[in-house]
């Protein structure tokens, strides 16, 4: 039977990949440490650390372990959550990570009715890009995905489970007025994230033509400014406008193009009654937008 502890120290150490910063992480002594990770190797019967210098590494075997230790983990954490909260949302926690649009505009709402329904709850938000955030969620880090999909985007990966909280447009950012993606066929474009650029090729295509990209940036501030400077046109989501506008250029909505918000969990239903009550604020919130 795996030791929770045992697994706890040989997370810390992949984190660091170090005796001496896991022992501080974990106001252990190194001994301790070393202690634990050989009883793990015992449990085991694997070789999980070797030893590199004056240093360590994990061996295959190690890192496999290590990963899987990280979900487990989160699962406790989450589990230990969702026990305190059965007993009447009078405590709990819940873990949520978004990207910046979605933090500016409906997560602070929703954050203020979930205080106001349940005082008893703490919120923990993280910024993060949604690819980030599912792989956060996979491994049992965060409750709540915020993350956005395009109507091309591919189905998700199976343990995800998404609720739809709201539609968002895309719009076309220049410097000129009631402007057109067509008449940009031949314009330099600024591009994004892997993620956002395909969204952005998806938006051109739609128009008969690819996105000569010629710069890339993924900060909504910045990249209005670069469009008002002439760097480029680009596309940004209808969120983004809303948290970050820049008055030296010109949005025009992308008809019949727009991205969905769905709020993701993963694992088998029901959620813990925290989750469910953030997903609750965050959908009346969406309505309200």
């Amino acid at each position: 039977m795996l030791n929770l502890v045992h697994l706890k120290v040989l997370a810390a150490v992949a984190r660091h990949g170090s005796v001496t910063d896991a022992a501080k992480e974990l106001s252990y002594s190194q001994p301790s440490v070393s202690h634990h990770l050989s009883r793990l190797e015992a449990e085991t019967g694997a070789k999980l650390v070797q030893r590199v210098g004056r240093g360590i590494r994990l061996t295959p075997e190690g890192e496999l372990l290590a990963n899987r230790a990280v979900e487990i983990l989160g699962r406790v954490d989450a589990a230990a959550g969702e026990l305190a909260a059965q007993v009447g949302l009078r405590t709990g926690r819940v873990r949520l990570a978004a990207n910046a649009s979605v933090l500016a505009t409906i997560v602070p709402a929703a954050a203020a009715a979930l205080a106001e329904a349940h005082p008893g709850i703490t919120l923990n938000v993280i910024d993060r890009h949604p690819v980030e955030a599912l792989q956060m969620l996979r491994q049992g880090e965060i409750d709540i995905a915020l993350a956005p999909r395009h109507a091309d985007a591919p189905p998700p990966d199976d343990g995800f489970r998404l609720i739809h909280v709201a539609d968002d447009t895309i719009h076309l950012v220049s410097r000129r007025p009631d402007d057109t993606v067509a008449n940009h066929r031949h314009s330099a474009w600024i591009g994004g994230c892997q993620w956002c650029q395909g969204e952005l090729t998806s938006v051109c295509r739609r128009y008969g033509f690819a996105p000569r990209v010629e710069s890339v940036c993924d900060d909504m501030v910045v990249v209005q400014a670069l469009v008002a400077a002439g760097v480029g046109v680009t596309t940004l989501p209808g969120l983004s406008l809303r948290a970050h506008r820049l008055p030296d250029v010109h949005t025009t909505e992308i008809p019949d193009f727009s991205r969905k918000i769905h709020a993701v969990t993963f694992g088998e239903p029901p959620d813990p009654p925290a989750t469910t009550a953030l997903i609750q604020a965050i959908r009346a919130t969406c309505r309200s937008l």
